[in-house]
């Protein structure tokens, strides 16, 4: 029986298995997903039957681009389609959500580049299952001038930015890396090694 129904004094089989689903979803426990599971429940039909909707197209119509294996329904994400934006650079990042973090800044204008996922031989996970050889293509068309590397500040990150860094060594080109800090109302005693770290490399003339 479903843990989150383990308190009913009966077993409802179509609902059990809608909480079980609900519970694989990331940061949802036990109480939440049977709050859910009730809710989707008490919708009214035509609403039910547009989230069902929304779901099946999303997995049937999503892809990654060819490009920059960002998110898209077409071809090629709105980014590589769009004329205005800088060519010469590319960030690096390990998810398609890192590139809504940087969009939402409307700071950077480059192109992007998403490996989904980082190097970790504890999860199986190695760099022939990343889209680094496709990121070694785009930089051989010889256009790319700088490689911004934004992995996460985490072991996994910072070792594959560096596998991918000395990849990149024999092209000649500018390979960044992002400059990490300690957070606006932070404490120094919080932060770890790595973050400590990325403040003194990133520290700048006041």
């Amino acid at each position: 029986m479903c843990p989150a129904c383990s308190d009913m004094a009966y077993t409802v089989a179509p609902l059990a298995r809608l909480i079980e689903q609900l519970e694989r979803l990331p940061g949802i426990g036990h109480k939440s997903a049977q709050r859910l599971a009730f809710y989707l429940l008490n919708l009214p039909e035509k609403n039910a039957a547009d989230f069902v909707s929304a779901i099946t197209e999303a997995r049937e119509k999503i892809h990654e681009c060819t490009v920059c294996h960002n998110l898209t329904d077409q071809e090629l994400c709105p980014i590589c389609r769009s004329g205005g934006r800088d060519a010469s650079t590319i960030c690096v990042v390990e998810d398609p959500r890192d590139v809504l973090a940087f969009e939402r800044t409307r700071e950077y204008n480059g192109l992007y580049h998403v490996l989904h996922g980082t190097i970790s031989p504890m999860d199986g996970v190695g760099p022939e299952q990343l889209r680094i050889k496709e990121l070694l293509a785009r930089v051989a068309g010889g256009e790319v001038q700088e490689v911004i590397m934004a992995t996460n500040p985490t072991v996994e990150g910072e070792a594959t930015a560096m596998y991918i860094s000395k990849l990149l060594a024999p092209f000649g080109l500018k390979v960044t890396r992002l400059a990490y800090g300690i957070p606006v109302g932070g404490d120094l005693e919080y932060a770890d090694e790595i973050t400590l770290r990325r403040s003194l490399e990133g520290r700048s003339l006041l």
